[in-house]
């Protein structure tokens, strides 16, 4: 009996010990509503323009985040504000939880942290993946050397490769997207509190260039790597990010045929009205500068301002359908929306 007794005190000292686990907060309901991009320079604003200060070389960061960046084009009258943690060149890990830094800047998932404590967030779109192997913007890199004439067509020196660097590609966006909601479940948010959406690649240059841009004047692609990136490299690509975003039950925005008929060097005519890419794009002022110069073509083929327009127009209806998935296409009015397709 007294060693029934003396175990029935230990009981119960311990459990005055371990105190009851405190539930975690929920997502703050009376916060301002808010819409965060993380990403790469698909999502960054790269080739906007205006960026933002301190992203434009400053002390090394050459995110390249701007006020024209699809996420703040969404015009969505119930949220408060739009945050853009996107950073140009970003590889998924730096996206997610981690020491891995892009241009001085540490851990976008990291600093969501902060963000989702102070605000209700409705919804993450991410836009990453394309910097880790597939390594998309050296890719485009290695077509224009092949018109210059200083390698093979990028099409056969990298697209026996490509599947396989997209293949791997594909769990360390997973892992950035899980980083993601980890990071959203430690603030108090289920994973119906919020909306996480990842979007795709639109392709930038297709096949078909205007009569006299197909050189250093606009586009300097070879005729069979502008068929490759167009219908394969984009294709493949698109369909790997999707399924990283099945893996973590997150919705899936289709840009891979969003840009068609609006491509870099698509117009002979009035492009900056038309087109919705950058061509072949130098800053020249930055040339005559040691720390710039290396980035004096950053921007090349990359969305424009305009092109940003549309890819956030098309996101905006997004957010506002129930849709899995869905792919910004041009409708009868020339704009692109989203339509439904089949989702993951």
């Amino acid at each position: 009996m007294v060693i029934v007794l003396l175990l029935g005190s230990v009981l119960l000292v311990g459990d005055d010990l371990v105190p009851e686990p405190t539930p975690l907060p929920g997502p703050p309901q009376d916060a301002p509503r808010v819409v965060v991009a993380m990403g790469d320079s698909t999502i960054s604003g790269e080739g906007a323009g205006d960026y933002e200060k301190g992203t434009d070389g400053q002390n090394g960061n050459w995110c390249h985040r701007s006020p024209h960046a699809s996420v703040h084009r969404m015009d969505l009258l119930t949220i408060d504000r739009t945050f853009n943690l996107a950073c140009s060149g970003a590889p998924s890990p730096q996206v997610g939880l981690g020491d891995v830094v892009q241009y001085t800047e540490p851990s976008q998932a990291e600093r969501l942290a902060a963000i989702a404590a102070r605000n209700r967030v409705v919804a993450v779109v991410v836009g990453s993946g394309a910097n880790d192997e597939p390594g998309f913007s050296h890719v485009l890199n290695a077509c224009v050397e092949a018109w210059i004439g200083r390698g093979e067509p990028c099409g056969d020196s990298v697209g026996p490769k490509w599947q396989e660097r997209v293949d791997k590609m594909v769990p360390k966006l997973v892992r950035a997207l899980s980083d993601i909601r980890t990071v959203m479940g430690n603030a108090g948010y289920a994973e119906d509190d919020y909306q996480l959406i990842v979007q795709s690649y639109a392709a930038p240059i297709g096949t078909d260039v205007a009569r006299g841009l197909q050189d250093l004047s606009g586009c300097p692609f070879r005729s069979d790597d502008l068929r490759w990136v167009e219908r394969t490299a984009v294709p493949v690509l698109t369909a790997g990010v999707r399924l990283a975003a099945a893996r973590v039950n997150a919705r899936f925005l289709d840009l891979s045929r969003a840009g068609i008929g609006h491509e870099a060097c698509s117009a002979s005519r009035d492009p900056e009205h038309h087109e919705w890419f950058r061509r072949l794009a130098v800053q020249w002022d930055d040339l005559q500068h040691e720390d710039r110069a290396t980035h004096a073509l950053q921007e090349s083929f990359h969305p424009n301002a305009l092109g940003h327009a549309q890819f956030g127009s098309c996101l905006g209806e997004f957010l506002n359908t129930p849709d899995r998935a869905a792919a910004c296409l041009a409708g009868a009015d020339g704009n692109l929306h989203a339509a439904s397709s089949r989702g993951p």
